[in-house]
């Protein structure tokens, strides 16, 4: 006789009951109106990026916002703007986008990754002093998916060295620890709003300062070394065109406007689902430091128990997919990217580089992130996505079988 088996049920999240993203309606079609209806669409001529820059400052705790055209623009200007360069090190997470380590390499330093925090996933003091030598001259701290680094200790390290630290943003638009704002830390902070990011028109990018002279400088690089007013052609500096138009910064500005309301959500659904998930074996979430006040939740990470190998973790997120849940692989450590060999770097080998940042290698290979519009939907549609998670990684196979 021929035995009978039992198809696994399908799962899916029926379409519709997650949010969208971008998230747009009537504010930014009558922000993009109002920027046509200036007539001037560049910086220079319109009022719209001025203002954005005045009101996210505001929304970061600074006393000064640059707008430019991406979040990488933002890091290379940052490194410029303190004599970063070639014959530097700059201390960068071996977990992270490749922006960040190059930022870097664009102008002529050499990244240099360190391990992260097994928790929260953002670079520690002790990785940080590991990788110090004589060469170091910065370190770029990555506040991971909205969770804040150790500032407090990263700056001890700074002053103690005479180091720069120089904020990777992109995932922390109003995050809190330690009870102030990032953009309130006497550091630059970066920020970027590529069409995923937590705000966004659909490129572009930013930097928060904490003095005016900093800020000044950084605005002649990022318009050709070119003074306000100017009509002489009098370039007092080098640099390069990283300026938005009118167009990006009225968006922005729409978007600014509504992520306050979007990150309380962000906030409580991201707590729900934490709940949810926290008896699910052979699965962790990102932790959460008692310091975090506000964290804006840019991704939601996971990350699977080694026994099932990247072959089970590339499976969860092909089977998240056709559940109709958003995700994606985690980032691989820097240092892996094929891109990484192409600028300066450390004369360390990949193999030294594994060993040095374990928790870097563990996510990279078993992580996974789902994306921030999820956090977005209803209570008892995260209560779906949960059963959903919980499911797909029990029927997961161990590596091998």
């Amino acid at each position: 006789m021929t035995r009978m088996t039992t198809a696994e049920p399908e799962l899916k999240i029926e379409p519709g009951k997650l949010p969208s993203w971008p998230q747009y309606d009537d504010t930014e079609r009558t922000a993009l109106s109002r920027a046509l209806d200036q007539g001037q669409w560049w910086r220079v001529g319109g009022q719209e990026v001025e203002l954005f820059e005045q009101e996210f400052a505001r929304y970061q705790g600074a006393p000064y916002a640059l707008a430019v055209n991406s979040g990488t623009a933002a890091l290379e200007l940052a490194l410029r703007i303190n004599g970063i360069g070639p014959g530097d090190e700059v201390i960068v997470p071996a977990f992270t986008f490749i922006s960040t380590s190059l930022a870097v390499q664009n102008v002529g330093a050499t990244p240099v990754p360190a391990d992260v925090d097994p928790g929260n996933y953002c670079l520690t003091p002790e990785a940080v002093r590991a990788a110090l030598t004589g060469r170091t001259r910065a370190m770029i701290p990555v506040h991971m998916a909205g969770h804040v680094a150790d500032l407090p200790g990263l700056s001890r390290i700074a002053a103690e060295r005479g180091l720069i630290l120089i904020q990777d943003a992109a995932h922390a638009q109003g995050a809190v620890r330690d009870g102030a704002l990032i953009g309130a830390h006497p550091t630059v902070a970066c920020y970027s709003f590529q069409n995923g990011k937590l705000m966004t028109a659909g490129e572009g990018g930013a930097l928060t300062f904490p003095d005016e002279k900093s800020y000044e400088q950084a605005y002649l690089m990022h318009t050709c070394g070119r003074p306000r007013g100017d009509v002489r052609y009098n370039h007092t500096t080098g640099g390069s065109n990283h300026r938005i138009t009118e167009f990006t910064g009225a968006v922005l500005r729409a978007q600014l406007a509504r992520l306050a309301a979007q990150t309380v959500i962000r906030e409580r659904r991201a707590g729900l689902l934490d709940e949810l998930l926290s008896g699910v074996p052979g699965l962790s979430v990102q932790g959460r430091d008692p310091e975090m006040a506000v964290n804006p939740h840019y991704m939601y990470l996971l990350t699977l128990d080694e026994a099932f190998g990247r072959e089970g973790r590339d499976r969860m997120v092909t089977d998240l997919m056709a559940a109709g849940i958003p995700a994606c692989v985690n980032f691989p450590p820097v240092y892996r990217t094929p891109g990484f060999g192409h600028g300066p770097r450390p004369t360390t080998s990949e193999a030294e580089l594994a060993e040095r940042c374990a928790v870097s290698e563990r996510v990279g290979a078993h992580g996974l992130w789902v994306h921030h519009r999820v956090l977005l939907a209803e209570p008892e549609v995260i209560e779906e996505v949960a059963e959903v998670i919980s499911t797909l990684v029990g029927r997961l196979p161990a590596a091998g079988a």
